[in-house]
């Protein structure tokens, strides 16, 4: 799905997709493009858990319910930040009363744009990343045991990807009721890209084979060369990925411009994950 909406200062063009993958019987991701508010979200239901399709809708629900019942003038990253506490608690409440209170849960990152800024918010290891200037930019961290193992020394960032504990999360919507939302905000340039995405599109793909993909004009193009590229490698998990970018100005009669090349990316491991 790709559309376009206007912007004091130019366009956004987005695309947004998820797919079961090649493995998983059915999909526990679940996406939101709401491009004229400037809201986009990704969410990942835990899998191995009961219920993850329901958590992440849930997840969705509540920015999509923020989103409408606040005036576009007063809707802000703290009026979503206040959404994504109240899915955590409706989560937990699903899961005691139809669960038999088995943990059901979802990560989650939220791009809100408004004003010449963005804001990322995050709970788990979804990420958002921000293609500017032809730089790759990784703007969460991860909330897992292999990353915090990698800022304490123990593994190499390298490791971490194949490391046994990868799976591990630390932090999820729907598992505490105290729940901590990290957030990273900027200001926005003319040409920013940016990628929401679950981690079963990042355990396929490497940074550099993201940065690759992204360097295409077309977001559609992009869109599902990142989608392709993660089925052809296996895609043992479930894959979405929303990607949102900002023309260069107003003046541009389109803001997508096609390119007869579309990067794919092979399976050079010959694997599938478990």
């Amino acid at each position: 799905m790709v559309a376009n909406s206007s912007l004091i200062n130019g366009f956004f063009v987005s695309f947004a997709q998820s797919h079961a993958g090649k493995v998983r019987p059915y999909n526990e991701d679940a996406v939101l493009d709401l491009r004229e508010e400037g809201v986009w979200v990704v969410a990942d239901g835990m899998g191995g858990h009961a219920a993850g399709d329901v958590a992440s809708q849930m997840v969705i629900d509540a920015v999509k319910q923020c989103v409408e019942q606040t005036p576009s003038s007063a809707l802000s990253s703290d009026s979503l930040r206040q959404a994504l506490l109240r899915a955590n608690q409706q989560i937990i409440q699903f899961s005691q009363q139809h669960l038999d209170g088995k943990t059901a849960g979802s990560t989650v990152v939220l791009l809100f744009i408004r004003d010449g800024f963005f804001h990322c918010l995050w709970v788990g290891d979804s990420r958002i990343y921000l293609m500017r200037q032809n730089h790759l930019q990784r703007k969460t961290r991860d909330h897992s045991q292999v990353m915090d193992m990698v800022e304490q020394g123990l593994i190499a960032e390298s490791e971490a990807e194949d490391h046994p504990l990868s799976n591990v999360i630390t932090r999820a919507i729907g598992v505490s009721d105290e729940l901590s939302i990290d957030q990273n905000s900027g200001q926005l340039l003319p040409g920013d890209q940016f990628l929401l995405c679950s981690d079963g599109l990042t355990k396929e793909l490497s940074d550099a084979d993201l940065a690759i993909c992204m360097q295409a004009n077309s977001v559609s193009d992009t869109g599902l060369a990142l989608m392709h590229s993660a089925l052809v490698k296996g895609a043992s998990d479930n894959v979405s990925c929303v990607l949102v970018k900002v023309s260069q100005s107003d003046g541009e009669a389109s803001p997508e411009h096609n390119d007869d090349t579309v990067p794919v990316f092979f399976n050079r491991r010959g694997l599938v994950r478990s």
